[in-house]
């Protein structure tokens, strides 16, 4: 007897990541060109950005064809990987103030990234085993905090604080979907506020005292930028100079000013400002709204899931890059403190777009479970 046969992924979640991938591409050639010149390579970044593709689009097709119910064997090793490589990540030696990544010659592996979907998968295969059983807090609430907790702390020991926001955003919601009890959520509040206050103190104390005026300054710079231009406000003054040049429809690709060495990391945290730039107002509303598309269509595949696991890993995921991307837009149109995350599927970074595009092959294996249901019974032949 043959296997039943599976659904086809969704064709508009496929065809949306698609999109954002090659418009990601065109964005880090256009935003790179000048940095790349210093490496004596006018494609440097770009190839690097290739390379992460095309690596991660071979995970994608791999995960979207595994019922993604078998991750949940993988989870647990996966989870200890992922902890460890985090401990030891700490110990390598400091890249523009934080131990973050693992450098295997021209490529570095940052463990973060893949810690942040590690965490969500571990959190819905726990949440799904105890099922009812996650309404007791010792036995639900509790042991998911602690695990939560800990690879936070291990995260701010880079220190990467907005990497440790976006995982305790992601870690809180998956928990409250999950059904736990409404007491909990509230202890789950109060404990996020104790442990985010607690986690920006050490981001902010950690270091000499060169350090610790620069992260304070990072953080409070927002406010008022233009009180210090040439110092802590300079990249997001630079990032408003950039929307000020692209206008209502930008300059055009390729035309922008500000990544001529004004606007630091064009390519990477502060990309965004390049759209705005080069395709404006219209341009990056137009973006922002395919985003969104893209963020409603994740979550429509998540709750159509058959069973909890499946839900709760896509709502994480999809939780995980709205949270990012707000993050992003916000720290580069100054509306929140600067903590340099990238946009995901857009940003330059090896790391963040293999982990998308594998997050996006098991929301893909999810959604073809619902297209299964609902395709029609094929008829036998007389």
């Amino acid at each position: 007897m043959n296997p039943p046969r599976r659904g086809t992924p969704d064709f508009l979640l496929l065809f949306l990541t698609f999109v954002l991938v090659c418009f990601g591409l065109a964005m880090v050639f256009s935003a790179s060109s000048m940095t790349d010149a210093y490496f004596g390579d006018t494609w440097y970044f770009t190839k690097k950005q290739l390379i992460a593709v095309g690596m991660g689009s071979i995970g994608m097709l791999i995960c979207m064809n595994i019922h993604y119910t078998k991750f949940k064997k993988l989870v647990i090793p996966a989870f200890f990987l992922v902890v460890v490589a985090l401990i030891f990540v700490i110990f390598t030696s400091a890249t523009k103030g934080a131990s973050s990544w693992y450098t295997l010659g021209r490529f570095g592996i940052q463990p973060t990234e893949f810690a942040k979907l590690i965490v969500v998968m571990y959190l819905a295969s726990m949440i799904s085993n105890k099922d009812e059983k996650f309404r007791n807090f010792k036995k639900g609430l509790l042991p998911a905090l602690i695990v939560v907790g800990f690879v936070c702390f291990l995260i701010m020991m880079q220190p990467d604080l907005g990497s440790c926001m976006i995982l305790f955003v992601c870690s809180a919601i998956v928990i409250m979907v999950g059904g736990s009890n409404l007491k909990h959520i509230f202890l789950l509040g109060t404990s996020f506020t104790a442990l985010a206050a607690i986690g920006v103190s050490l981001f902010l104390l950690s270091g000499g005292a060169e350090s610790k005026n620069y992260r304070i300054s990072r953080i409070t710079s927002f406010m008022d930028p233009f009180a210090d231009p040439q110092g802590a406000g300079h990249q997001v003054v630079q990032s408003l100079f950039a929307f000020g040049h692209g206008g209502l429809t930008g300059a055009g690709f390729g035309q922008g000013i500000q990544k001529l060495h004004y606007l630091p990391e064009a390519h990477n945290d502060f990309i965004f400002a390049t759209i705005g730039e080069e395709f404006g107002f219209i341009g990056s509303t137009l973006f922002i709204l395919v985003f969104v598309i893209f963020i409603w269509r994740g979550i429509l595949v998540a709750v159509r899931s058959p069973d909890m696991f499946g839900m709760l890993t896509g709502v994480g995921i999809m939780v995980m890059f709205s949270f990012q991307a707000f993050i992003n837009i916000g720290g580069v149109t100054g509306t929140i403190p600067l903590t340099g995350v990238t946009l995901p599927f857009i940003s330059a970074g090896g790391s963040s777009m293999m982990v998308s595009l594998i997050s996006m092959g098991i929301l893909l294996s999810i959604s073809r479970e619902h297209t299964h249901k609902e395709a029609p019974p094929t008829k036998k032949r007389p």
